[in-house]
């Protein structure tokens, strides 16, 4: 997510920051009402970020959201499950 914020801040200033506010809105909205996204492997849910070709990847867990991953869509789908969120 930073790395990709920078490079969004390379090619304009601002837009990195906006990237960034665009995902913390994934991610506000994804605490509001977690079990409104749908499910894309297993017990992973998916909620995409406005304007940007990012989603953010989560899990519901007992007591916290976790959040796996926030992944360009453009890229390799499988890239995050490696990932346990521990």
């Amino acid at each position: 997510m930073l790395n990709a914020a920078v490079w969004y801040e390379s090619q304009q200033e601002d837009l990195g920051k906006r990237f960034l506010v665009a995902v913390q809105d994934a991610l506000n909205r994804i605490q509001l009402n977690p079990e409104l996204y749908s499910f894309v492997d297993g017990d992973v849910r998916r909620c995409l970020t406005k304007t940007f070709p990012f989603g953010v990847l989560f899990r519901i867990e007992p007591n916290v959201i976790a959040v796996m991953a926030v992944m360009h869509l453009h890229r390799d789908p499988d890239y995050w499950k490696n990932r346990t969120g521990q």
